[in-house]
């Protein structure tokens, strides 16, 4: 036996674009592969982000945060939302991603993207450089075609955590 990164083991992994704030003042979007479903009922997911990112201040102050579920052809712009911060720029117009108005929350969902949950905070648990947002869903709801034609989605995987969390993982 030899000795390993822990996460090397845990990829490929779905990647998300959580978005946050609010549509009509300042929103976000973080790409985010830690997010789970962790209750059916209620139906309850956690997503964790890390705790500089900015949004966590946006989750933290709105109470609520959007799970948006991309295809893989927008790998690259997933690649963008989770390596700049919102702080910084624009993601959306950065990423040429579109922010809609969600069911519910004031925060928007992301056009571009095949399924959405909406998700009202209901707790924060601090974990190592992370914090753990558990939100319990209020809306869920995909594109038509997904739900009707019985298509799969191809999902936006891999990449994105092992770019941003390369660092971490021997290299050979």
């Amino acid at each position: 036996m030899i000795d390993v990164e822990y996460l090397e083991y845990l990829w490929p992994m779905r990647s998300y674009l959580i978005t946050c704030g609010n549509l009509r003042t300042k929103a976000n979007i973080i790409a985010v592969s830690f997010c789970m479903p962790v209750s059916k009922i209620p139906p309850l997911i956690a997503c964790a982000i890390g705790r500089g990112a900015y949004s966590c201040e946006l989750i933290a102050a709105s109470g609520c945060f959007i799970v948006n579920v991309p295809p893989r052809k927008l790998k690259s712009k997933v690649y963008l939302c989770g390596s700049r911060s919102g702080r910084d720029v624009d993601k959306f117009k950065q990423a040429g991603l579109t922010a809609k108005p969600s069911r519910q929350l004031k925060a928007p969902v992301v056009g571009e993207c095949v399924a959405f949950m909406e998700c009202i905070l209901r707790k924060e648990v601090e974990a190592g450089d992370k914090i753990i947002f558990l939100g319990e869903v209020v809306e869920a709801y995909a594109n038509e075609s997904l739900s009707l034609r019985g298509r799969k989605i191809l999902y936006c995987e891999g990449e994105f955590p092992r770019r941003v969390y390369g660092t971490r993982f021997f290299l050979k």
